[in-house]
C-alpha cells in the first residue's frame, strides 16, 4: 500500500514543531511509521494518519469525527491504534492535535534500546 507523501511531510513538520524533529522513520504496515525512542508514535497508511493513543484513550479517540479502528489483516482491531481519515487532518491544527495525542501516549512508554 502506498502512503500519502504530502501527509507524511506534514506529519514530519508537526513532529518537528512539537520538538521531535529527530524521529525515526520506518516502513511498517504497508505505510510509513514515525518512532520516538524506538516506539511507534504515528504514521501514514494510504491517505490516513495512523495514531497510537493507547488502549485507555482509544474509545474516546474513536468518538472523534473522521476516525475508525486500525485493523491489521484478519486480526481484530489493534487496541490503542486508530486511523484518522483525511477530513480529520485537513488542517495543520487538526493534524497537530492528533500528533500531540500520539506524542502524549508515547511519552508514557520506556524507550527501546
Amino acid at each position: 500500500m502506498a502512503f500519502d507523501e504530502g501527509l507524511a511531510e506534514r506529519a514530519r513538520a508537526a513532529l518537528a514543531a512539537a520538538g521531535y524533529g529527530g524521529s525515526t522513520e520506518k516502513q511498517m504496515f504497508g505505510g510509513l511509521a514515525f518512532l520516538i525512542g524506538g516506539n511507534m508514535c504515528c504514521g501514514v497508511l494510504g491517505p490516513d494518519l495512523l495514531v497510537r493513543v493507547g488502549a485507555e484513550a482509544g474509545p474516546a479517540a474513536l468518538a472523534e469525527p473522521a476516525t475508525r479502528p486500525f485493523q491489521m489483516g484478519q486480526r481484530g482491531p489493534s487496541a490503542g491504534f486508530i486511523l484518522v481519515a483525511p477530513d480529520g487532518t485537513a488542517t495543520d491544527d487538526g493534524l497537530a492535535e492528533w500528533v500531540e495525542k500520539a506524542l502524549a501516549f508515547v511519552a508514557t512508554l520506556p524507550a527501546k534500546a
